[in-house]
């Protein structure tokens, strides 16, 4: 395998003409519960060039078989009609404005495959957060199998509290070419991109960031490890599948260059203003309430608070405490029945509680940015729903893409 996990690309970006408001859509599994959403942006998006044409929002899943060949098809389309153009071989420096942030900078390029394995304690230099649920790739994999090209919503975070890549990008962006500037539909913000064509220090400063010796000092763990799934970990789940389907057909050579071993990712520093690591409460339905928090409460050291007020002040590690009360809901509803869903913000949370009898929340802490790595290199992907990176309309918007075949 190359030494660089992080690679130049040349990109797919929409022809000049091309309505940017309407290409650029939000990450397909957002809004998920609110088909409006969707409707909402197909009205706006109507009939002109979109990525929306590219992607099959999951809220529309299930109907895969009938929507995945005018995808794949619209893909070829814009292709070979010029709407997409590509461009040299150099990476994107991307900045995005949400309603929730003034600037998130993010590095688009593309990573080596081969360098990602999302198994349960994988030592690769690109792991993920948090465990990846195998029966979510297949669907994926059906449409990617036959696509030309990607364009994912893979958000990758690394560890640079120096901040000494990104943004010293950020600081010397008036030398670079800036290529797009526009306003994002569905009240996503704004993106400004700049393209890069002397990558050679920034690559330089990665494969440096993924040495051995950088990584025991920091982890106490010689293992390289580069890049964390922050977003669109099933997306690379499934680029990694859809590689390994391939490669068994290809020669040495040929496996060292193929498009579909290369995956676009957009790259994030862990400690960047615009990522903002909130927790993901538990709101558990349909309970005998006193019994289940008694038994809750009894729990050993988890530490976590009940959204009415009471704390139970444990001294387990976060992510220790949310495996704990998972565990403990997972058993009481297979005995008892209920319900659990996962809740944003603690206001919303005691709204639903105050307006249920027969429910419990369960409220956690934030996750500090600094124990991430740091964890996830000792005890490998985190439980689920232990944090989010941010609302919905702060996800990544599909803008540029890459050839896979």
């Amino acid at each position: 395998m190359d030494k660089n996990v992080l690679h130049t690309a040349e990109f797919l970006l929409p022809a000049d003409g091309v309505d940017l408001t309407a290409w650029a859509v939000v990450a397909c599994d957002q809004f998920t519960s609110e088909e409006n959403y969707w409707k909402e942006l197909a009205a706006f998006v109507g009939d002109k060039a979109s990525a929306l044409h590219l992607v099959l929002p999951e809220i529309y899943l299930s109907e895969k078989a009938a929507l995945a060949p005018a995808t794949v098809a619209k893909m070829k389309e814009y292709i070979a009609s010029g709407v997409l153009k590509k461009t040299a071989s150099g990476l994107i420096l991307t900045v995005r404005k949400t309603p929730f942030s003034p600037r998130r900078i993010g590095l688009i390029g593309a990573i080596d495959l081969e360098a990602y394995d999302y198994a349960a304690g994988s030592r690769a230099p690109v792991r993920a957060t948090e465990g990846t649920i195998a029966d979510r790739i297949p669907p994926r994999l059906e449409i990617r199998r036959d696509a030309p090209a990607e364009f994912p919503h893979i958000m990758l975070l690394y560890d640079d509290e120096t901040r000494s890549v990104n943004e010293k990008l950020y600081e010397n962006r008036a030398r670079l070419e800036k290529i797009y500037d526009f306003e994002l539909n569905m009240g996503g913000g704004h993106a400004e991109g700049y393209f890069i064509s002397d990558c050679e220090e920034v690559l330089s400063q990665f494969a440096a960031f993924a040495g051995a010796e950088r990584s025991m000092k920091k982890y106490g763990d010689a293992s390289p490890f580069l890049f964390a799934a922050g977003d669109g970990n099933h997306s690379l789940a499934t680029a990694k599948e859809h590689w390994n389907l391939i490669k068994k057909s290809l020669g040495d050579a040929e496996r060292e260059t193929h498009p579909a071993r290369y995956c676009l990712v957009e790259i994030v520093n862990v400690y960047d203003e615009g990522i903002r690591f909130e927790p993901i409460h538990r709101f558990v339905s349909g309970v005998d309430k006193a019994a289940f928090e008694k038994g809750l409460a009894d729990l050993g050291g988890a530490a976590f608070s009940f959204v009415e007020g009471a704390v139970h002040a444990g001294t387990d590690s976060l992510p220790a405490s949310i495996a704990a009360v998972d565990r403990y809901i997972e058993s009481y509803i297979a005995a008892h029945g209920g319900k659990v869903d996962y809740v944003h913000g603690t206001e919303n949370l005691r709204a639903l509680v105050k307006a249920d009898k027969t429910s419990s929340g369960i409220c956690f802490a934030p996750m500090e940015k600094s124990e991430l790595f740091a964890y996830v290199s000792k005890h490998g992907a985190l439980p689920k729903k232990t944090f989010s990176m941010g609302e919905g309309v702060e996800k990544r918007y599909y803008l540029e893409g890459k050839l896979i075949q």
